[in-house]
């Protein structure tokens, strides 16, 4: 959804666009239902009319661009209508009603699953962002027109971000970086996926983005001589050996180039596979053939060869990869592949569908055909928390896959970095719950280790055994973190009921009386409600976690001579001076926390910042109640409150004007010279940051040095200051945040 600015402009009489998109159309769908469309552009028009965009154009422009997109992509004309429609009900008067009257109930449909408006009342912008995108999947279950409609909205939005303010942008950025874009690759759009990521790219990181820009337009002459000279040299040898083929080469586009950078931490000038050539013939026979006249000419690089076409990609990707030592000793990526595995890569999912006007179930056909799809639809139903259900996907979408073998030879694909666990949980959550160990091709192996193409794998179980909190380091699909999740939220459920027993016991025993007791008086049924608990044993475990006090439970449940008794025996003692000075020690340590954050719904409550996250001000963050140790604040997605039952999160806020400074570690890795540490301290110090400590390690042998500062900061946005005059000084790297969510650099 585009943001809104109002105005009483209406929308433009040129209608060029619109004439182009029905000539797009056309080209793919003859039979278009051209007067369809122009109806729906005349609607959108008129009900947006009194809108522009943040850039000061007609809002119609977007709905209208959104559907060029559609168009590129061959959706259907449900679809193209859907686009032109798609932020009426959200941001004008119209009702899907109206919609389902003027366009029919197929369109509403489609309208209604991309509609962003949310009826419930969420904590934060952070918790509405996971909802918004739960229901996004269920949407792509139910309909995968739908998310193909999203994609485009939001490349229409990268492409014209320039108008909203900069922390919009790179918020929107990240978004698109880390949900987006890994989707548009899922469903095999990888031109759409490229331009996302740019476009994100050129925000999330501006200084990496204009130098790598600045460098590859310096290079670009002799990167298109390099090119025709080796399209030549191609086409020359397939055609001796008699492959009839059609020889391109192309950049690669800037974010996958920054992101090999990083991975393999190299500079600018120590990338040399920028280009990659494609070749493309008829059969899958002439694929292989065409392989080797490649590594007959050129030394293959060991490890980087991928057989895409006896082993398609999830999203039915099929190709050829090989990277090799070309002329000039530079390397080179090549692509192998058939015009019909060319025209799958291209246009994705869009290859495989062929709509039906009118039908109620030609979709269902097209979603078999992705089984992620259906994991996806499976962790939504499970993970009932939309934070853990964002994170959980964000960290299993889509990344390099690895197919294994079961002892009966079916092949699983997991993706890179599973391990036995995972592979355990795939099975069945009960193998994964009591695995003790796995034999992988014949050997015993340990729990931990990463399952790489070819294995095949045996799982062993045990009854006694069951999941650890430190299998959670361990595993790397959504499935296999759920599941350990979940149990673990259970043991911590029934720990806590038992210490909410205890609890009351401890209250109720001066009066001689247990909770076992009176459970079986049945004297705790009648207070359930003032508490909102269905059962006992959710109350019980309620005062456990600290969510209730076993003096607000015993209020209502003792009887008035059974209040007075206990009032009597609770009378504290008066306390020594040793005592008193310790009480009051703690009152100013907790009124000192007290004063960086703001606890919603909490009255007098203590609270500490989590040392696994090290949150700052200006950063997302949410609150956890613990056992005797007040609310823990967690930063949103840090793997520790993940864990942790939903039931106990608390909304927390900061306080405006909190400068209390907080210690963080940065990483940075730069180029060993002579006066680079002292530019960096310098410019550290510049920011109006303390250094407290300094590590400086060199490697040697590459010339490089890697440094540790533990600096203290008043806010995230002092700190994303100081990164970013780290990264522009001449010969740093790459700099890191430690200690980060998910135990990541950022």
């Amino acid at each position: 959804m585009e943001e809104l600015v109002s105005d009483t402009a209406v929308a433009p009489s040129d209608i060029d666009q619109l004439n182009e998109l029905i000539t797009r159309v056309r080209e793919y769908n003859p039979q278009v239902d051209e007067a369809l469309i122009r109806r729906a552009y005349e609607y959108s028009a008129r009900m947006h009319a009194q809108q522009k965009r943040k850039s000061g154009e007609p809002y119609v422009t977007h709905p209208l661009n959104v559907a060029l997109i559609a168009a590129q992509l061959k959706l259907d004309v449900p679809s193209i209508v859907t686009s032109l429609l798609h932020d009426v009900v959200e941001d004008t008067e119209a009702s899907l009603v109206e919609i389902e009257q003027l366009f029919g109930p197929e369109i509403a449909h489609l309208v209604d699953g991309v509609t962003k408006v949310s009826k419930i009342s969420f904590s934060s912008r952070e918790e509405k962002q996971a909802e918004n995108f739960r229901k996004m999947i269920i949407a792509m279950g139910r309909d995968i027109r739908v998310v193909l409609i999203k994609l485009a909205d939001r490349l229409h939005n990268m492409r014209t971000l320039d108008s909203m303010p900069p922390d919009r942008q790179e918020e929107i950025s990240r978004e698109t970086l880390e949900i987006y874009a890994p989707i548009a690759h899922r469903l095999g759009i990888y031109w759409l996926k490229s331009e996302l990521e740019d476009n994100a790219f050129r925000y999330v990181n501006p200084v990496a983005y204009s130098t790598l820009k600045s460098y590859v337009a310096k290079t670009r002459n002799e990167r298109e001589q390099y090119i025709k000279a080796v399209i030549e040299i191609l086409a020359r040898r397939l055609a001796e050996a008699g492959v009839k083929a059609e020889v391109t080469g192309r950049p690669k586009h800037f974010y996958s180039i920054n992101r090999k950078m990083e991975e393999e931490e190299i500079g600018f000038d120590q990338i040399y596979d920028l280009i990659a050539f494609r070749i493309i013939v008829a059969t899958v026979r002439e694929c292989y053939e065409a392989l080797g006249v490649v590594h007959a000419n050129w030394k293959p690089v060991p490890g980087r060869f991928k057989d895409y076409i006896a082993l398609p990609k999830i999203n039915m990707y099929q190709s050829l990869h090989t990277t090799v030592i070309g002329p000039r000793g530079q390397r080179m990526e090549v692509q192998i592949r058939t015009r019909e595995m060319h025209r799958v890569a291209e246009e994705g999912i869009a290859a495989h569908w062929t709509y039906k006007e009118g039908a109620d179930d030609h979709h269902e056909g097209e979603t078999e055909r992705f089984a992620w799809l259906r994991r996806l639809i499976e962790w939504q139903q499970n993970l009932k928390d939309p934070q853990e259900f964002l994170s959980t996907v964000k960290a299993d979408l889509f990344p390099e896959e690895v197919f294994v073998f079961t002892p009966k030879g079916d092949v699983l694909d997991f993706p890179e970095g599973s391990t036995v666990i995972d592979f355990a949980y795939r099975i069945h959550s009960q193998v994964g719950h009591h695995l003790v160990g796995a034999r992988v091709n014949g050997r015993m192996v340990p729990l931990r280790y990463r399952l790489t193409s070819g294995d095949t794998v045996e799982v062993i179980t045990s009854e006694r055994q069951t999941p650890g909190k430190d299998w959670l380091n361990h595993v790397a699909t959504a499935r296999a973190k759920s599941r350990i999740r979940q149990w673990l939220r259970s043991q911590q459920a029934e720990r806590s009921r038992e210490l909410g027993i205890s609890l009351l016991n401890n209250e109720l025993e001066p009066l001689g009386l247990s909770v076992a007791e009176m459970r079986t008086q049945h004297r705790f049924d009648a207070i359930l409600k003032d508490f909102s608990h269905r059962d006992v044993d959710g109350l019980l475990a309620a005062v456990g976690y600290g969510l209730t006090t076993p003096a607000q439970v015993l209020a209502k449940l003792l009887n008035a001579e059974e209040l007075k008794l206990y009032r009597a025996a609770k009378q504290p003692p008066v306390a020594s001076p040793s005592q008193a000075s310790k009480e009051r020690s703690a009152r100013e340590a907790r009124r000192a926390a007290e004063n960086a954050v703001v606890v919603s719904g909490l009255g007098d409550v203590m609270v500490r910042f989590a040392r696994c996250c090290n949150p700052l001000p200006g950063e997302a963050i949410t609150g956890f109640i613990t056992r005797g140790r007040g609310v823990t604040v967690h930063l949103v997605g840090c793997p520790q409150a993940l864990i942790a039952d939903p039931q106990r999160r608390v909304p927390v806020v900061w306080k405006d004007g909190d400068e209390a400074p907080r210690p963080i570690r940065l990483e940075v890795l730069c180029v060993d010279q002579p006066g680079l540490l002292a530019a960096m301290t310098k410019a550290i110090a510049s920011a109006g940051v303390n250094i407290s400590t300094a590590e400086v390690k060199t490697t040697g042998a590459d010339r490089r040095a890697l440094s540790i500062f533990e600096l203290s900061v008043k806010n995230a946005s002092q700190l994303s200051g100081v990164m970013h005059s780290l990264a522009t000084i001449d010969g740093v790297m790459r700099v890191s945040r430690l200690g980060h969510v998910n135990g990541h650099r950022s």
